[in-house]
């Protein structure tokens, strides 16, 4: 059916109508919509009309457009968060009734790096553990991390089969994380990160850098956390003050 409207109110209509045809499964996840010759025949409208819609689409990350390719439906993020919760991996993919895994792909001691020196204080006088870890949620990979604690808050002939980073320190050296510093940088495609969580060349990251501070305001765990843009969404709740 050929969307009618008067020139006010047509590009509302056209995104109505395609989001509608999302939702109902016409047009599916990461699938290519079709051209604009044939959408603007099928809605009716002109291709004026239809590209301030596709663009305004665009905006709200419903639907993504590849030069040269064409338009695609974006996928839906599967965990929405809010930022200022301080939330371990593992209890955000539980929040989103889905069953975190994890495979270990290295671990290490090494120097501490002039980062480290920065983000430990005293602590990073000594060496640093690494563990590299990809986190999944339904078997499915979904974040890469990379964390590093100061080796002297760690007992010796620890082991670090805990899933979830909090309770692994918790338990491992009675540090209890009250709060975090976060950095939220957005990446493109990186060539291994990318790669290892099974990301199109298209699908951004989104890397959270945290320090993280235990019960006693001591510094105890620098997490990197890449998360797949296309999966994760997080929200930031602003408050004024007079």
């Amino acid at each position: 059916m050929s969307i009618k409207a008067d020139n006010q109110h047509l590009c509302l209509k056209v995104i109505d109508r395609i989001k509608n045809d999302i939702q109902k499964g016409i047009y599916r996840e990461n699938e290519q919509l079709p051209s604009e010759f044939e959408l603007s025949k099928i809605l009716g409208v002109t291709r004026s009309a239809l590209r301030e819609a596709l663009y305004m689409l665009e905006e709200e990350n419903v639907i993504c457009r590849r030069y040269g390719v064409g338009t695609f439906v974006n996928s839906k993020p599967l965990f929405l968060s809010g930022i200022e919760q301080l939330n371990s991996v593992t209890k955000t993919i539980e929040q989103a009734s889905m069953i975190p895994g994890t495979i270990f792909l290295s671990s290490r001691v090494a120097a501490p790096t002039e980062e480290d020196l920065l983000h430990f204080q005293n602590e990073a006088e000594s060496e640093i553990f690494l563990l590299e870890r990809v986190r999944t949620a339904n078997g499915r990979p979904v974040v890469y991390c990379l964390d590093k604690i100061p080796m002297t808050i760690l007992p010796k002939g620890f082991s670090h089969g805990q899933e979830s980073m909090f309770e692994w320190l918790k338990e491992e050296a009675g540090a209890v994380i009250s709060y975090a510093v976060t950095d939220i940088v957005p990446i493109g495609y990186h060539d291994t990160i990318s790669q290892i969580l099974e990301c199109d060349p298209e699908t951004a990251l989104l890397l959270l850098k945290q320090i993280h501070y235990d019960q006693n305001d001591r510094p105890v765990l620098f997490s990197l956390n890449y998360f797949r843009a296309d999966k994760f969404r997080f929200h930031v709740v602003r408050k004024c003050f007079s």
